[in-house]
């Protein structure tokens, strides 16, 4: 089944359970999916590569809303925002791992020769497109920066 087939059954299992946070994330979804395909003017499909590059940027959104409600001792606020950001990670292909990570990294950086923190922006361009949806960004700066420094 296609993002939007899946999106549509868990909106109606939410709609039916009463689940106000799954419903809020869901439609969150759905509203960046329908702005994505209409702002050609036409509507057309979107490849899964952009329907990644959305829900990522969705989970991203919620995990750094959540973390300022943290740090200003908002817990009531940062909760919910956590919740939809595990709902619409479900969405996402499986997380890797650091350990996988780390050996992707290697990888590039051995590929492509680079040395020092100067190649970073080619190394994380690579990487970045090679593990789109399966790796948050700041985890894969953080290894490319310990492997370059």
């Amino acid at each position: 089944m296609s993002l939007q087939e899946d999106l549509m059954t868990a909106l109606k299992a939410a709609m039916k359970n009463k689940d106000q946070e799954a419903l809020a994330a869901l439609r969150a979804i759905k509203a960046e999916i329908l702005l994505a395909q209409t702002e050609t003017g036409s509507k057309e499909e979107i490849t899964e590569e952009q329907e990644i590059k959305i829900l990522s940027k969705l989970v991203k959104q919620r995990k750094d809303s959540a973390a300022i409600y943290a740090e200003q001792n908002r817990n009531d606020l940062a909760e919910p925002e956590l919740a939809q950001a595990e709902i619409i990670s479900q969405f996402l292909p499986a997380q890797l791992s650091e350990a996988e990570i780390e050996k992707v990294v290697v990888e590039t950086i051995q590929t492509t020769g680079a040395e020092g923190m100067k190649d970073m922006g080619k190394v994380m361009g690579i990487v970045n497109q090679q593990l789109a949806g399966q790796a948050d960004g700041k985890t894969i700066s953080n290894i490319v920066k310990s492997k370059l420094a």
